[in-house]
């Protein structure tokens, strides 16, 4: 049984709630028994709950984030009783949305209190899915009219989606869908996007590398849209023809583990299979370690900008240079790298900028 938990956030009036009824046509079609967490801010706000009804912001934040998580354990726990293939659990936002509307600190008292991590919060989720305000690109049809818990304005909105993108950056499946076309052509873009995730018709993963100067990291780790993360990559034995790996991710000791297994397809689309794994099946793993391979170490910073998503590499035994990738559903998608990064050449189809050959002993 393949349960898949994504999240579907965005900015406010950015076409969630169609984009629910859009999710749930496709992708039943393709299959899946969809299920939806509603969102849990209307919820409580509509109920009586809100930031101006409890004692303090954070009171609410608190009451929100304890909702939002055991809604999730209930609908996960009918999922897995369920006598289907494939469940597609869809979230209307999720527990990261919560630090878009808080300040650093009151944010980080949330979380101990209430003994949880920001890596493990975001990285919960098999992906994320921000559909951009219509504040942003598409003003004229702003409104709040249609949402009772909705009071920001066109400028409030914008500012709004902006806080709710750095939130979930850092988040190893992020996909921003902008305005930059009509409605209709953004909610298709967004099922594609899903789509191209969930690997329908085919898991293809589309990815353009780049070589840069080594980049500026301290004006980086001050950017409210780049988030640092610690990877630590294995590389295990597997057949020919197949490229098998295991990886530890996150920050200041909070780490989650996947087990990745690729076949290439052309210079520009590898078949992708990833998995989660527990602490004890990564541990495991570790002990098919190829080796002819050493584990590769390196910093990653995660950075959203113009609505695409670079992952910018710094590895320990470069000082002059690093690796920018980014993950894209068109092959033809135009890239535009912030001014931050200075590209010397894309590396896509050399092999010797590819992780697995810089493993080699």
């Amino acid at each position: 049984m393949d349960i898949k938990k994504i999240v579907i956030t965005g900015g406010p009036c950015a076409g969630k709630t169609t984009a629910m009824s859009w999710i749930q046509s496709n992708f039943t079609k393709m299959g899946y028994t969809v299920l939806f967490v509603p969102e849990t801010a209307t919820e409580l706000i509509t109920g009586g709950v809100a930031p101006w009804t409890c004692g303090s912001n954070v009171d609410y934040q608190k009451c929100q984030m304890a909702l939002q998580l055991e809604k999730e354990k209930v609908f996960a726990q009918g999922a897995a009783s369920m006598p289907v293939e494939k469940v597609l659990m869809v979230c209307d936002r999720g527990a990261l949305d919560n630090k878009a509307y808080m300040r650093e600190d009151d944010f980080a008292v949330v979380l101990k209190t209430m003994g949880l991590n920001e890596v493990e919060l975001r990285d919960g989720y098999d992906a994320v899915f921000h559909l951009v305000t219509a504040a942003k690109g598409a003003e004229e049809f702003y409104t709040t009219a249609n949402n009772a818990a909705r009071t920001e304005t066109v400028e409030q909105a914008a500012a709004l989606d902006d806080k709710l993108i750095a939130a979930w950056t850092g988040h190893p499946h992020l996909r921003v869908i902008d305005n930059a076309s009509d409605f209709e052509d953004k909610l298709k873009r967004l099922v594609a996007e899903i789509a191209s995730f969930l690997g329908e018709p085919e898991p293809f993963e589309i990815e353009r590398k780049f070589l840069i100067e080594y980049p500026d990291v301290q004006a980086l780790e001050k950017l409210p849209n780049c988030q640092r993360i610690e990877i630590i990559q294995t590389y295990l034995t597997c057949p020919e023809g197949e490229e098998s790996r295991v990886r530890q991710r996150g920050a200041e000791g909070n780490y989650i583990y996947f087990q990745t297994t690729k076949r290439k397809v052309d210079e520009l689309k590898r078949v992708e299979i990833e998995r989660r794994l527990s602490k004890d099946e990564y541990l495991r793993l570790l002990m098919d370690a190829d080796p002819a391979c050493r584990p590769i170490r390196k910093t990653r910073y995660c950075l959203t900008y113009e609505n695409q998503y670079f992952e910018i590499d710094v590895y320990p035994f470069w000082k002059d240079k690093a690796i920018v990738e980014l993950e894209l559903s068109d092959e033809h998608t135009e890239i535009v790298f912030p001014e931050l990064l200075k590209v010397i050449k894309e590396v896509t189809d050399d092999e010797t900028y590819k992780n697995a050959a810089l493993a080699r002993i």
